[in-house]
């Protein structure tokens, strides 16, 4: 099959692909409807105003705005290199833009041929798929392990914790830094984190001083669109 599509001219932007991410979105986004139509008439059973709920709805609607900015500036970044479909498929249902990131860098270049195409399809889902359902077989056991250690001694789980968050942090920061031996074209990833981490210190800091919570919300799409626009000319000086 593979081979077939690989005599032809493969296209990963190809109307079918399209079509099949349709389908697949939709069926996503009824469970939401649907879901949200039950809850919206359960509230209305338990004595919960409609001003309330309506009020509810209009702020969760509001403040998915930045996760949906993030989503779109990962599409528009994986899209040269993978199509539109794939990206858009994996990012808008369980996908992660640094995880889906790396699973489409493990090819050089873009992606010219149906076999590779595949093969990186199948990394991204994959790998994904193990988030799905280990911790239907150990989210109890570490449940109930945290929260003995933070029964024990609270600072110390939450030293545990931010040690466990730090560990996965340090998985992508060796990504990052892998090619600074590479010459100057190593280094755009590394100065672009600073600037992403930069601005993320920054928002950070004007949360802590104006109290704004929604900065909360819009701080990573803000991080990851500046610091896409600083690689531009972060190339183009180091080449």
């Amino acid at each position: 099959m593979i081979s077939l599509l690989n005599a032809a001219q493969f296209n990963k932007n190809a109307p079918i692909l399209y079509a099949v991410v349709a389908i697949i979105l939709a069926v996503v986004v009824a469970q939401a409807v649907f879901f949200l139509v039950r809850a919206y008439r359960r509230g209305i059973r338990i004595g919960m105003s409609k001003a309330v709920l309506n009020k509810t709805m209009l702020r969760a609607a509001v403040f998915t705005v930045a996760p949906g900015v993030a989503i779109l500036v990962g599409i528009v970044a994986l899209s040269q290199k993978l199509g539109i479909p794939l990206p858009w498929l994996r990012l808008s249902v369980i996908g992660s833009f640094s995880y889906e990131t790396i699973a489409a860098n493990i090819f050089e270049g873009n992606v010219t041929t149906a076999d590779i195409y595949v093969t990186v399809s199948l990394v991204m889902t994959c790998g994904m798929l193990v988030s799905m359902f280990l911790p239907l077989i150990t989210g109890k056991k570490i449940q109930r392990g945290l929260m003995y250690i933070r029964q024990r001694d609270k600072k110390w789980g939450e030293i545990f914790m931010n040690a466990l968050f730090l560990g996965m942090i340090s998985a992508f920061l060796g990504y990052v830094f892998g090619g600074v031996g590479e010459g100057g074209s190593g280094w755009i990833p590394v100065l672009v984190f600073f600037v992403s981490a930069i601005v993320m210190a920054l928002c950070g800091l004007l949360l802590k001083v104006t109290k704004w919570r929604w900065i909360n919300d819009y701080a990573l799409p803000l991080c990851i669109i500046i610091g896409m626009i600083s690689a531009v000319p972060i190339t183009m000086l180091l080449g």
